[in-house]
């Protein structure tokens, strides 16, 4: 595989994984993953990237294996202590954690995009395969449930997909763009995988950007889908 210019598409712990194995095997700087932001959201005052950040913490060593989410060795002192203040607590956020949703929401308040955000967090870690947002611009995946619409962090973690659902919306991407990254990147790809996250919640808010489907028809490179289920089990 030496030589190759690799470009995963990713979202959640399959895909994290995935790339995470691609990096593995491919030479220092040959993979590229674009990333799912439909699942981001605010909380306690902070932009939370929960793709990107299993992502950037699998392709850095840091991923908790027994969870598959967050950072290994993680502490949850902030979260304790949120709990003995009332505040919401259903979201687990740990102190490592919470420190790269500080970072990334202070950076976004001085006006850098997500993408420059992600790619000094990236810088930071010492990844050497490049981090991708799908878009700079806000896509939010909204779950239209039997109870009413949820935001997907909502209806996942703090209602556990109780929830009957009846369609999803991934509101804003009528609008969002293509960076010029995540265009340079297919445009110059020798391979584009699909990795094996949820098809619905993680693949398809990327391929609802703007041009995404078009320029992945028109593009020559080589297109991989690796499925998340295998005999029926995911």
């Amino acid at each position: 595989m030496n030589g190759l210019r690799v470009v995963a598409l990713a979202g959640g712990v399959g895909g994290a994984k995935l790339a995470a194995g691609l990096q593995s095997v491919l030479p220092p700087g040959a993979l590229t993953v674009v990333v799912n932001t439909g699942d981001d959201f605010e909380h306690w005052g902070l932009t939370i990237c929960p793709d990107l950040d299993t992502v950037m913490y699998n392709l850095a060593g840091l991923n908790n294996p027994e969870t598959g989410w967050g950072v290994k060795g993680e502490t949850f002192a902030a979260l304790t202590a949120m709990e003995l203040l009332g505040g919401e607590d259903w979201f687990r956020l740990g102190d490592r954690d919470l420190a790269t949703h500080l970072r990334r929401t202070e950076w976004l308040h001085q006006g850098a995009g997500l993408t420059e955000v992600t790619e000094r967090l990236r810088r930071s870690l010492g990844i050497a395969s490049s981090i991708l947002p799908m878009s700079d611009d806000l896509v939010r995946t909204l779950v239209h449930t039997d109870e009413g619409d949820l935001p997907f962090q909502h209806y996942f973690v703090r209602r556990r997909c109780e929830p009957c659902v009846m369609d999803l919306t991934y509101v804003g991407a009528d609008r969002a763009e293509m960076t010029e990254p995540v265009y340079q990147a297919l445009v110059h790809a020798d391979l584009v995988v699909l990795c094996p996250s949820n098809p619905y919640l993680s693949i398809d808010p990327i391929l609802s950007i703007g041009g995404m489907r078009k320029l992945l028809r028109r593009i020559s490179a080589p297109k991989i889908g690796v499925a998340p289920i295998v005999g029926g089990v995911r």
